[in-house]
């Protein structure tokens, strides 16, 4: 698909650049850059992600994808895919949207390695083509020469991608920190590198933005690590800990937490299992790393057990989840015993993860977050890391991503103020002319999202998903009509009302209000003009959703089911 263009050379060498997801949210972070000229270009995807559903705003949606419509339509196109690192909402969506786009993938050992781990849950039904990439190792992916830079961040291997083509050097952070003492599997930030480059001359950087509304830098791990052991320490009964399954390092600290005090480590949750046998496989954890599965929890006394569990966002089919409504099948918290949220709450997840700390604190149990004790540090750069990025990369153009609106400001204030001649503000979706010449959006792709729906991918602007925000709303009445052939009344309506109150304020049933709505509806239509079953069934519709409204004040979800009888 050829793109249209609102600026530029016609047939010049460009390179450009577009979010598919990622920009204006946190997660779905999809990524495009683009060489050559507007009607030859090849492209690169980096990262591929899920974001998660935001309660009542998506009912029903298991996660959300990116719609790649745009480069599926480019395909042919697509040089290759690469990832920066493991976490779901920068790989997460590869597996289900890699056969629309079937072209080679290109990742760290880690990363490469939970990918099959995955893949091998769900029976290797999809064939990916993985290039497994050393960590800070360089490699070409069509016209695109790339180098890996390591970053430090909350899971093994994260790296930046420094893009170089013959337009320009472009560098795209990923997720990262400076990172002084890493702990166990960390890395740090490769300062020496990002100086390096700065010298040789950085067109434009595309930069996390997390944490740009929060001063100061980020804690360390370590101390994270020495802090659990201590909380750990004070606790008695059944302790619990809850942490994002990809941070193998929190995994690793928790697990030494738990020796440190006497108690053994059982592992709740299928996601942990995975990662704990990937960092095992890879080197990130050690083989002589202990654990009990959940089936044991009961053979342990409480004052011995570490529980680690998945769900610290509030996923309603989270080990931590089940736990607070007392249906988990093996592990029960009580009066007496501590969860720890070793983890600090996405954005968009706020209502979630307080509807699960209430009911855990209603059953008794202790409750610390991070705003009682050091059990959590960010993966993201505060405003003096992002101050020393700058120093170092010193580029000429700045793109803040990976934030919603509030987070993307703050970072582009912080890049005008630390004197990065050009920054700009763009949204999912624009696309933006790099180099030559100076950077600017100069067109739009297709951007949405796609919806997990059980077994299902729907997108995000159909009907279903909408309904049932409307049902949520109001409800719904299903009138049910016979007639026969001549377009006669061959039975009394009938009417099913769901999420609708019984009755008006004046105790009139809105039962009632229907049928008599239907009924009058029906009988104001000549009979020879009911043989026009859609018309019928439209003038029915509309009448019963306004007579419920009187009643109501609301307007329900309203449809008609029509039977033909001899």
């Amino acid at each position: 698909m050829a793109v249209g263009r609102k600026g530029g050379h016609s047939g010049a060498s460009e390179l450009v650049f577009a979010a598919l997801g990622g920009i204006g949210e946190i997660g779905m972070n999809c990524y495009l850059y683009g060489s050559g000229p507007a009607d030859a270009r090849q492209w690169l995807m980096v990262d591929l992600g899920i974001t998660f559903p935001e309660g009542e705003f998506d009912p029903g949606v298991d996660v959300i994808l990116p719609d790649t419509r745009f480069i599926e339509d480019e395909h042919v196109n697509l040089a290759g895919i690469v990832l920066t690192h493991a976490h779901e909402d920068h790989f997460g969506a590869l597996i289900e949207l890699w056969p629309r786009l079937k072209v080679p993938v290109y990742a760290t050992p880690f990363t490469a390695a939970l990918i099959k781990a995955k893949l091998a849950e769900q029976g290797n039904r999809v064939g990916i083509v993985i290039n497994e990439v050393p960590v800070q190792g360089r490699f070409k992916v069509g016209p695109f020469d790339l180098e890996f830079i390591a970053v430090a961040h909350s899971i093994p291997e994260p790296q930046a991608l420094l893009i170089s083509t013959p337009e320009a050097r472009v560098l795209h952070s990923g997720d990262w920190k400076i990172e002084d003492t890493p702990y166990a599997t960390g890395t740090r930030t490769d300062a020496n590198r990002l100086k390096a480059l700065g010298d040789q001359g950085i067109t434009a950087f595309m930069c996390d933005s997390t944490n740009a509304m929060r001063e100061g830098r980020s804690p360390s791990e370590s101390d994270v690590a020495q802090s659990l052991i201590d909380v750990v320490g004070k606790c008695g009964g059944v302790v619990a800990v809850t942490t994002f399954s990809s941070n193998v390092g929190r995994i690793r600290a928790i697990a030494e937490a738990a020796a440190a005090n006497g108690r053994v480590l059982v592992v709740a949750g299928r996601a942990l299992h995975r990662i704990i046998a990937v960092a095992q496989d890879t080197g990130h954890l050690p083989r002589s790393l202990k654990t009990l599965d959940q089936t044991q929890f009961g053979q342990i006394s409480p004052s011995r057990c570490l529980v680690i569990c998945t769900g610290s966002q509030g996923e309603g089919r989270a080990a931590v989840a089940r736990i607070a409504q007392g249906d988990h099948p093996h592990v029960k918290l009580g009066q007496g015993d501590t969860i720890i949220f070793s983890s600090r709450t996405i954005p968009g997840n706020e209502r979630a993860v307080g509807r699960i700390q209430n009911k855990l604190v209603e059953r008794g149990v202790r409750l610390i977050t991070d705003a009682d004790a050091l059990v959590h540090v960010t993966g993201h750069p505060r405003r003096e890391e992002l101050k020393d990025m700058y120093g170092w990369v010193r580029p000429q153009v700045a793109i803040p991503m990976h934030g919603e609106a509030r987070h993307l400001a703050a970072h582009a204030e912080l890049a005008k103020g630390l004197g990065v001649p050009k920054v700009l503000r763009v949204r999912n979706g624009d696309i933006v002319r790099l180099a030559p010449g100076e950077a600017a959006v100069i067109d739009e792709a297709p951007v949405g999202r796609l919806f997990r729906d059980g077994d299902l991918l729907v997108e995000g602007d159909s009907g279903t998903v909408r309904d049932r925000r409307k049902l949520a709303e109001a409800g719904i009445v299903v009138v049910s009509l016979v007639l026969d052939g001549k377009g006669g009344i061959a039975a009394e309506p009938d009417a099913i009302l769901d999420g609708i109150p019984e009755t008006d304020a004046e105790g009139t049933e809105i039962f009632d209000i229907v049928v008599d709505a239907v009924d009058g509806t029906l009988r104001s239509i000549p009979p020879k003009r009911r043989s026009d079953t859609g018309r019928v069934e439209e003038a029915v519709r509309r009448a019963v959703r306004s007579a419920v409204e009187n009643a109501w004040g609301k307007r329900p979800i309203v449809k008609v089911m029509t039977a033909i009888v001899d």
